[in-house]
C-alpha cells in the first residue's frame, strides 16, 4: 500500500511527463483496439461472404467432378441421400450446373447455367437477399432468370430483359429457349459476377434434359457447437462415396489470407507498442536520473532495491492502468459505431474481391471482448517491459553517490 500511495504521488507530482506518457499509451491502445475490431469484422466478413454468398459451408461432389465438371457425372438416389443428411443436423441445398452461351441482341457471353432447388438454397445461402435489381427466382415465373452482375453489364441486360440460351442438352439433342430477366445479382465473386446464369431446378432440368441427379450437394451447420471438420467427417459417414470438402479446401487461398490476418494483427500490435514502449523508457528513464537524490535517500534509510524496482514498475502500472480506461472508454463506443455504420469504402472498392470472393464495401468492425483485452494486455506487457531498464537502473544506484548526484 505504502508503494502504491508512494507511486501515486510521484505521477501527480511530475504530471505534464506523466500526461505526455499515458497520453502515448492511450492513443496507442485506442487505435489497436479499433484495428483489431476492424480486422475481426473482415475476418467475419470475408468468410460470411465465402459461404453465404456461393459456396456453403461445407460442398459433395462426385470423384472428380470438381477438376472435370462433366454434366453427367451426377450424384444419383437423391430423395434417400436428403432424407439421411437432414438427420444429420446439416441444411442441405442440391446444385444443377451446365455450360452455355447467353446471348441479349447483339451481345453474347458464355455462362455457367445454375439450377437452384430455392427452398433449399435459402436454408444454405443468402444470395436470395443480394439481389441489386429486381428480384430473387420464382416458381411462379419458371422463365425467369437472375444474372450476375458483370454479365449483365457484358449483354447489357437489365431485369425485364429476353435473354436467349444456348446449350448441348444431356440426351445430345440441342438445348435452347428464350428467358426473362427477373433479377441482377449485387457482387458475389469472380465467377458467378462474370457467369452466373441462375435459374429454378424445374427449369434447368427441362432445358438440359436431365430428369434426375444432381452435380453438387452444399451444405451449412444447423448446430452453432457442430465444427466445420465434424461436419465434414458426418457427410462422408452419410454419402461415403462422394467427395467432400470444406470451403478451406474449396477457397485454399480464401483461407490462406484469413489466416494470415491474425498474424498481422499481432505484428501491428508489437510496432505500435514498440514505439510507445521507447517513448515509456525515454520517461521513466528521466524520471529516474531526476530522482537520483530520492533514491539515494532511501537506499540510506533502508529501502531495498527490489522495492525500488516495484516502485518504478508501480508508477508505469498506474499510468497503464489509467491509460487503458480511456482508451477502452473511447474505444467501446467506437467499436459499436464502426460495427452498425461501418466504414463505406464503395467509392475504392465497390466491386473488388480477392482471390475470386467480392468484398464488402462498408467494413464494420467485430464487436468482442478480445478486440478490448488483446491490445490492454499487450500495452501493459510493454509497458512494463519498458520500465524494466529504469527500474534495475534505480535499483542499483549507490546511496553516497545518488546523494551527491546534481
Amino acid at each position: 500500500m505504502l508503494v502504491l500511495s508512494m507511486a501515486a504521488r510521484n505521477i501527480v507530482r511530475d504530471w505534464r511527463r506523466s500526461l505526455v506518457t499515458g497520453g502515448a499509451m492511450a492513443l496507442a491502445a485506442l487505435v489497436m483496439i479499433l484495428y483489431t475490431a476492424l480486422i475481426g469484422g473482415m475476418l467475419d466478413a470475408s468468410e460470411r461472404n465465402v459461404t453465404d454468398m456461393d459456396l456453403g459451408e461445407v460442398q459433395a461432389h462426385q470423384p472428380g467432378y470438381l477438376d472435370d465438371p462433366d454434366l453427367y457425372n451426377l450424384i444419383e438416389d437423391l430423395p434417400e441421400l436428403l432424407a439421411r443428411i437432414d438427420k444429420l443436423n446439416l441444411a442441405v441445398a442440391p446444385r444443377l450446373y451446365a455450360y452455355g452461351l447467353a446471348s441479349s441482341g447483339p451481345a453474347s457471353s458464355g455462362v455457367v447455367i445454375r439450377g437452384v432447388d430455392m427452398a433449399r438454397e435459402k436454408t444454405v445461402t443468402k444470395i436470395h437477399q443480394h439481389v441489386a435489381q429486381g428480384q430473387w427466382l420464382s416458381n411462379d415465373q419458371p422463365k425467369g432468370v437472375v444474372l450476375g452482375k458483370r454479365l449483365a453489364r457484358s449483354l447489357s441486360s437489365a431485369p425485364g430483359s429476353e435473354v436467349i440460351i444456348l446449350s448441348q442438352a444431356a440426351d445430345g439433342s440441342m438445348a435452347n429457349d428464350i428467358y426473362h430477366v427477373r433479377g441482377i445479382l449485387k457482387s458475389v465473386g469472380g465467377e458467378v459476377d462474370e457467369s452466373g446464369f441462375f435459374m429454378p431446378a424445374a427449369s434447368f432440368r427441362e432445358l438440359m434434359a436431365l430428369e434426375q441427379g444432381v452435380h453438387e450437394l452444399a451444405f451449412r451447420r444447423l448446430d452453432p457447437g457442430m465444427t466445420l471438420q465434424q461436419a465434414v467427417d458426418r457427410m462422408r459417414q452419410a454419402a461415403p462415396g462422394l467427395e467432400v470438402k470444406s470451403w478451406k479446401q474449396l477457397k485454399p487461398a480464401v483461407a490462406a489470407i484469413l489466416g494470415t490476418a491474425k498474424g498481422q494483427t499481432l505484428f501491428m500490435l508489437l510496432l505500435i507498442y514498440t514505439a510507445v514502449g521507447l517513448i515509456i523508457l525515454n520517461a521513466m528513464l528521466m524520471s529516474v536520473f531526476e530522482r537520483m537524490h530520492q533514491f539515494g535517500i532511501m537506499k540510506a534509510i533502508g529501502v531495498t532495491p527490489w522495492k525500488l524496482v516495484g516502485l518504478v514498475l508501480t508508477e508505469t502500472a498506474l499510468i497503464a492502468a489509467l491509460a487503458s480506461a480511456l482508451a477502452v472508454a473511447l474505444g467501446v463506443p467506437g467499436m459499436f459505431w464502426l460495427a452498425a455504420h461501418g466504414i463505406d469504402l464503395t467509392a475504392v472498392a465497390g466491386d473488388a474481391s480477392f482471390a475470386g470472393v467480392a468484398i464488402d464495401p462498408v467494413w464494420r468492425a467485430r464487436v468482442s471482448a478480445q478486440s478490448v483485452l488483446i491490445p490492454v494486455v499487450f500495452l501493459f506487457a510493454i509497458a512494463l517491459l519498458a520500465a524494466l531498464y529504469p527500474a534495475l537502473k534505480a535499483a542499483r544506484i549507490r546511496p553516497v553517490e545518488a546523494i551527491n548526484y546534481r
